[in-house]
């Protein structure tokens, strides 16, 4: 698998199922053809995800997080060179800011991940955040799904970084590994935005930095305070230097290390059940907006908010009586 193609792009005609087996194959341009129908909200992406679902469910989704400058970039690219040396197929969904005039991923495909534009084992793929405020695109567990069908061992998903709300990438994400910096009070801050709760695996980059043995003693400190029940994953922090790769493998190793705890306890199992409950109520009530936006002056709607104006219904009931109608 290559690097994104979009300048070739494939006729309309192409059928659904053909790009699917052409993506299992492995085939740059059809995964690309997908995650663009699943970005753009195309009507073919209801037959895209029943096409898709049956292939899925094999690759590793590891969450990278963190506050900007923390090099998320970096060590995504550090950590595909080390993926890729145990031979494992890697897909990266960088989920860049909105560009405010195109729509689009405004850090584009990421120069610093050219290294592996070659190499037909990666594919790289940003997506625009277009305002969603988790850090992460509305389109991202469909997109994470096509990499997933296209045979990606481990599909590594970066966040923009954008505080608190990232905290949202535990969601989607098998392992969580929450990126921190010495010298920037990211210790105090995770405690404070509840990352604590949501990081698997700590990476306290740029250890070559003064104070990254302080972050890590104050990241321990703040652990062990919190209450897990036996048996239960205990994150390890480890100390990295993304720019020349030092500490990298040992992250690799705990992203193994965890991937197997998960797979041992069943909290695997229990973690992606969880991720789809979410996925499929937000469908719903994506749904049931979009049917609101149809009722929006809807002659039944204004009439319920005319009685409730003149006090014969309440706002409780009137809405029943709209859900009822839906």
């Amino acid at each position: 698998m290559s690097r994104d193609s979009r300048a070739v792009p494939f006729a309309a005609s192409v059928p659904v199922a053909e790009l699917v087996e052409r993506a299992q194959a492995g085939e740059a341009r059809a995964v690309a053809r997908l995650i663009s129908m699943v970005e753009d909200r195309s009507p073919s992406v209801r037959e895209v995800s029943a096409a898709l679902t049956p292939h899925t469910g094999r690759a590793h989704i590891v969450g990278i997080t963190g506050s900007p400058g923390v090099g998320k970039s970096t060590s995504t690219s550090a950590l595909v060179t080390a993926l890729r040396a145990e031979g494992r197929r890697v897909g990266v969904l960088a989920v860049d800011p909105t560009s405010p005039f195109s729509g689009g991923a405004l850090l584009g495909d990421r120069v610093r991940m050219q290294d592996h534009a070659t190499d037909h084992g990666v594919y790289i793929r940003s997506m625009a955040s277009r305002g969603h405020l988790g850090g992460l695109s509305a389109s991202a567990p469909q997109a994470l799904r096509v990499l997933d069908a296209a045979g990606c061992d481990v599909v590594l998903v970066e966040t923009v970084g954008v505080g608190q709300s990232e905290v949202e990438i535990a969601g989607l994400a098998d392992t969580t590994l929450v990126l921190l910096a010495p010298g920037m009070g990211d210790g105090i801050q995770a405690a404070k935005a509840g990352i604590l709760e949501i990081g698997d695996i700590f990476v306290v980059n740029k250890a070559d930095r003064d104070g990254a043995a302080s972050t890590r003693r104050e990241l321990r400190s703040v652990i062990s305070m919190t209450d897990r029940p036996d048996g239960a994953w205990k994150p390890p922090i480890v100390l990295t230097v993304a720019t020349t790769g030092e500490g990298i493998p040992e992250v690799v190793r705990e992203i193994a290390a965890h991937h197997a705890h998960l797979d041992a306890s069943g909290e695997l199992t229990g973690r992606r059940l969880a991720r789809l409950r979410r996925e499929i109520e937000a469908l719903a009530l994506t749904d049931v907006q979009r049917r609101f936006a149809h009722l929006s002056g809807h002659a039944r709607l204004d009439t319920l908010a005319e009685e409730v104006l003149a006090g014969r219904l309440d706002p409780f009931a009137a809405a029943d009586t709209l859900v009822e109608h839906l």
